[in-house]
């Protein structure tokens, strides 16, 4: 079924900012706190730090406690403004831009998972969150570019080494929980010069999945606290939006650290979406 088959049987397909309802500005206009305590076991031995805003009225909620403003790399995030760069600039022509694997090139490090070795498209890429494939993309984009790009769109510290093909993976390029937010309230909103067709992309390769009525759209991203460590503590992201039909977009990001990856690989989305319920954006689970 199409991305947007449910809005779209209403004449509503959501292609563009222009599309996603009513939005606010930039800034927040209120902040409610989401109570920790009564998270502590869902939340376990990690750090766990959220932040949403509804598009519509500027409202905002946070995790209790949580830190907003301290930046960190932005890991596998960092494929949502790297897919709009690859569209925009043409190094991709759209989603079914496809790029074959160089083993020699591009050599499979243990870490990898069986579906980064082999050939990929723009859209397959984005879900199996290939590195090698963005890092072919960060050559062809380039240095100049990147920075003038991430300065204009006020991407975290928007810091790109010269030459780098993996600056986003704890290696230049950092961002903080609320500045994660302020991007995708600023794209949402149609005010970074992104094209409605590299927005239509961007929704139909985010899209994550449907609660109830609602559409959400996300990316994840982790790497090790240490780097090369992979045996010990990871930390992570889920950053994304939610789409309902009646109301206004919400854009929201969380970060977390833990103890391994596998204690916050599903737990960055599950734990997302629990927040997000729990303030009222999307319906509660049954039972």
């Amino acid at each position: 079924m199409p991305v947007f088959a449910p809005l779209a049987r209403r004449g509503a397909l959501i292609a563009a900012a222009s599309l996603l309802g009513p939005v606010a500005s930039a800034s927040a206009t209120t902040r409610a706190i989401i109570r920790r305590a009564p998270l502590t076991e869902a939340i376990g031995p990690r750090e766990v730090a959220f932040l949403a805003r509804d598009l519509g009225s500027g409202a905002e909620h946070a995790l209790e406690d949580s830190d907003l403003g301290s930046r960190h790399a932005p890991w596998s995030t960092f494929k949502i403004p790297n897919l709009l760069i690859a569209l925009e600039t043409g190094v991709a022509a759209d989603l079914d831009a496809a790029r074959r694997w160089d083993s020699a090139r591009r050599p499979a490090a243990p870490h990898w998972p069986a579906a980064w070795r082999r050939d990929h498209t723009l859209r397959s890429a984005f879900a199996a969150s290939a590195v090698w494939y963005f890092q072919d993309v960060a050559k062809e984009v380039g240095t100049t570019r990147y920075r003038a790009t991430l300065s204009r769109w006020r991407y975290g510290n928007a810091e790109v080494p010269d030459g780098s093909d993996s600056f986003w993976l704890g290696r230049g390029l950092t961002i903080a929980v609320s500045e994660q937010v302020a991007f995708l309230a600023e794209l949402l909103a149609g005010r970074l010069g992104v094209s409605q067709r590299s927005l239509a992309a961007l929704a139909q390769a985010s899209w994550s999945g449907q609660v109830g009525t609602a559409l959400v759209h996300g990316k994840t991203g982790s790497g090790p606290v240490t780097p090369g460590e992979f045996r010990g503590p990871f930390e992570g992201w889920y950053c994304g939006f939610v789409v309902r039909p009646d109301a206004s977009p919400v854009v929201f990001a969380l970060f977390t650290r833990a103890p391994g990856f596998a204690s916050l690989a599903a737990f960055r989305r599950e734990f997302s979406l629990q927040l997000l319920a729990r303030i009222g954006v999307l319906p509660e689970p049954a039972g």
